[in-house]
């Protein structure tokens, strides 16, 4: 199973190792996707986890248990074929290469969805706004 959370930490929960625990005592895979951590001060963190459901599942409780808020989020970045103009900007800071130019389509921007890890740089940097943001 494979889900996007995000955790609100509190000021005095931020100096633990959360993600380390994640993946040592629960064998959970994860990627940051975008983090604000300030010391002495309520931080976030955007995660997407993957791993067996049962860890989890126990993963999650694990974070509850140290009083740690959680969110799932659905997120999806989706572009708008009618107003994407293939200027091709989006490419330049996208660092998973989700966003390329399509050499064989006559130089069109092309987007792979798996490698999309919702960064959103796409979203604030496409000139005519095809890139978009969606939470659920």
């Amino acid at each position: 199973m494979k889900k996007r959370i995000l955790i609100r930490f509190k000021k005095n929960t931020i100096d633990k190792p959360i993600v380390y625990r994640l993946a040592k005592d629960y064998d959970l895979i994860f990627n940051i996707l975008r983090a604000h951590v300030y010391p002495k001060a309520e931080s976030i963190m955007v995660l997407e986890i993957e791993g067996e459901e049962e860890n989890f599942e126990r993963g999650m409780e694990y974070l509850k248990s140290k009083n740690l808020q959680i969110e799932p989020i659905e997120q999806d970045i989706t572009r708008d074929e009618n107003k994407c103009v293939h200027c091709g900007i989006c490419t330049s800071v996208c660092a998973t290469e989700a966003l390329f130019i399509d050499r064989m389509k006559k130089m069109r921007v092309g987007f792979d969805y798996e490698k999309c890890v919702a960064c959103e740089l796409c979203v604030k940097v496409c000139p005519v706004k095809a890139m978009n943001v969606y939470f659920d």
